[in-house]
């Protein structure tokens, strides 16, 4: 079982989702959240926190928490490999959308409305974590 976070950022009713690198190692090319593992002895929301540093240069100070989703627990096959998830989800607001910096995870971003998240080829469950906790 890997524990992971999923954090949807929005800034006045939009959503940034972000396109997974092909430097990555799951889920190539595919439109994510910020998103990372929680290592050991390590609490969700700080990986969250972690994780929205690491991958949209947005600090502490730079972000809101809003709400907590639900946790979400699925099996997957990714290029022949099994892997179980525990999805941890956070929202975040955030007031300066233009202070997103992404890092090397990603190759490219984008601002949508949450139900045109639809419209998207993403990681699993997203589209799922999405239309339930935001819309």
């Amino acid at each position: 079982m890997s524990d992971i976070v999923t954090c949807l950022l929005t800034h006045n009713n939009e959503l940034l989702i972000l396109k997974r690198s092909e430097k990555v190692r799951t889920y190539k090319g595919l439109w994510g959240g910020v998103a990372g593992y929680i290592e050991k002895n390590e609490k969700p929301y700080d990986a969250a926190l972690k994780e929205i540093r690491e991958e949209a240069g947005l600090e502490k100070e730079d972000v809101e928490f809003v709400k907590r989703g639900k946790t979400v627990k699925f099996t997957d096959v990714y290029e022949g490999e099994k892997y179980d998830w525990v999805i941890h989800t956070f929202v975040f607001k955030i007031e300066k959308k233009d202070k997103v910096q992404i890092d090397w995870e990603h190759s490219q971003y984008a601002w949508i409305q949450p139900q045109n998240i639809v419209n998207y080829e993403t990681v699993p469950q997203l589209k799922e974590i999405v239309l339930e906790t935001l819309t």
